[in-house]
């Protein structure tokens, strides 16, 4: 009996699961422009969000070493990476320096607020999301060990 119980809830909750997608949340690129966060999904190719700070080690870790894949990832899979900077008011102005220091190929948006992490329940960092080309978030990874990015590579192979 508690076997039927329990497939019946599994089958219950599977039916009741909606893909999660990107939440509308107005940001600041780099630059100081504008960005609506769902406009950046759902375009036809895969996105990875990437949650860093620049307090992070980890976090930048990631970041450095994807952008050794990136130009391969691109041509392959055609996917665009976005970084998310979750620096507050008091390091946000370390954010311009260390990003033109390393010069990332990426996007980076800045969300001091925390405003989209907390909309995409994110609450430490790094944490990464990888978004289908119609915009479901299909993967995430809440932390990051040397390596990972063979595993963002198999995600990647799998849409």
């Amino acid at each position: 009996m508690k076997k039927l119980i329990l497939a019946l809830a599994i089958v219950f909750s599977a039916g009741m699961l909606t893909a999660q997608t990107i939440p509308n949340v107005q940001l600041k690129d780099a630059s100081g422009k504008t960005v609506n966060t769902a406009d950046l999904v759902g375009k036809g190719k895969p996105v990875i969000i990437s949650f860093w700070a620049t307090w992070c080690s980890p976090c930048k870790r990631e970041l450095n070493n994807y952008a050794e894949y990136y130009e391969d990832w691109q041509d392959e899979f055609g996917v665009e990476l976005i970084a998310v900077s979750v620096d507050d008011q008091r390091t946000a102005n370390r954010v311009a320096p260390y990003i033109n220091s390393v010069e990332w190929p990426y996007t980076i948006l800045l969300d001091p607020n925390r405003d989209f992490g907390r909309s995409m329940q994110v609450n430490n960092v790094p944490h990464t999301f990888l978004v289908d080309a119609e915009g479901n978030i299909v993967w995430q990874n809440n932390n990051y060990s040397d390596g990972d990015e063979e595993e963002m590579y198999e995600q990647l192979s799998k849409l």
